[in-house]
């Protein structure tokens, strides 16, 4: 298993000076009752073991001393650090959260990659809906950001709210997390081998979109087969196990801008709360009318869903639905172009979405 360390600060001269480390408060916390899980503990597949026992303060590589923690996932902790390098700023900001630096540690139970990010701010996209003219930049952004990935040959594959953070603007907030656990240590459980830390909440800063974790991506200009992306964002041709290109992440980015105008998830695709293939092809062809008989004909796990004709045979009803009967929120000319936005990246020919680059410049994001 892996830690995520976040660096206070960006890339380094191999020659810049060290600043010694900061000592932090062994004492003045509260002490959290040992019986009770917490943090990364709930995780299902949790065995302690996995997970290396990182305590705030720790100096790893002589370089990244542990500052605070700001959350967890199901195979690593994360937490903020300060590199004592005293750094010089590199000026190549990007909007792809791309590896500063990573290496091995040596734990109790065998060894851990860490690897090192600069920390933008760990949720852009809310539990409730954005603000039109916010959707337009942020979609836009995220957009300019998948036509360099698609130039360089790379897709995404796991675009979700979940892989998208925001740049921090203001570093000092940074400095203010360090002070607050050197002031106000935050509450953890000690156990025998390991102390178990709750995370420190990061305050809001508005900045730009960053796209995050490419550990399911794929590289190269050939087609792609396999199932990948994630449940309600998954394209039809993902569902129906054809072959796959680049197109499917211009299907996820129209899936996530609804959630980010409209505040709720465009697929609900379950059946007694379960993902189900067939749920989730009957509210395409709800939002989308059928399919046209040539993309039925490239895979023939089709026929499970439509007859040769194209009519859908499936035990799911369609639901009673349309982009126009759902969308509230907008009115008149808004509401028209959003739609024939979503239309142009929802669609289920792949080779018919276009790409991210024409699509950032679509007449709905470049409104005033």
């Amino acid at each position: 298993m892996k830690n995520v360390l976040n660096s206070i600060n960006s890339l380094t001269t191999a020659a810049a000076p060290h600043s010694p480390p900061r000592k932090f408060p062994t004492s003045g916390f509260v002490v959290l009752d040992a019986t009770k899980k917490i943090e990364e503990e709930n995780v299902p597949s949790y065995v302690p073991e996995d997970y290396y026992p990182v305590y705030i303060g720790e100096v790893f590589g002589s370089r990244y001393q542990v500052v605070t923690k700001l959350g967890f996932g199901v195979n690593s902790t994360v937490w903020l650090c300060r590199d004592l390098s005293n750094p010089i700023e590199h000026p190549g900001e990007k909007m792809v959260r791309s590896v500063l630096d990573s290496f091995d540690i040596t734990g109790p139970n065998g060894n851990h990659k860490c690897m090192l990010y600069q920390p933008p701010f760990l949720q852009l996209l809310p539990q409730n809906r954005f603000p039109k003219d916010l959707t337009q930049k942020s979609v836009q952004l995220l957009l300019i950001v998948l036509d360099y990935l698609h130039r360089c040959h790379v897709v995404h594959t796991d675009l979700s709210p979940n892989n998208v953070l925001q740049r921090i603007e203001d570093e000092s907030i940074l400095s203010q997390m360090e002070q607050g656990e050197l002031e106000r240590p935050i509450a953890r459980k000690i156990l025998s081998d390991r102390i178990i830390y709750n995370s420190r909440p990061m305050p809001f800063s508005a900045g730009q979109p960053v796209l995050c974790d490419l550990g399911e991506a794929r590289a190269g200009t050939q087609k792609h087969r396999g199932d990948i992306m994630p449940g309600i964002y998954r394209a039809p041709e993902i569902i129906l196990g054809m072959d796959w290109d680049s197109k499917l992440d211009i299907w996820a980015i129209g899936v996530m801008m609804w959630g980010l105008l409209e505040g709720g998830h465009l697929f609900f695709a379950k059946r007694n709360r379960i993902l189900d293939d067939e749920q989730h092809l009957a509210e395409m062809v709800s939002l989308l009318e059928p399919p046209p008989l040539e993309f039925l004909k490239r895979s023939e796990k089709c026929y499970q869903y439509w007859d040769s004709q194209g009519n859908w045979k499936g035990s799911v009803p369609i639901p009673d639905q349309s982009f126009e009967i759902r969308e509230h929120l907008l009115h008149g000319e808004d509401r028209a172009l959003f739609v024939q936005f979503l239309r142009r990246m929802l669609c289920w020919m792949p080779e018919e979405r276009p790409v991210a680059e024409e699509l950032a410049f679509d007449e709905f994001l470049m409104q005033p």
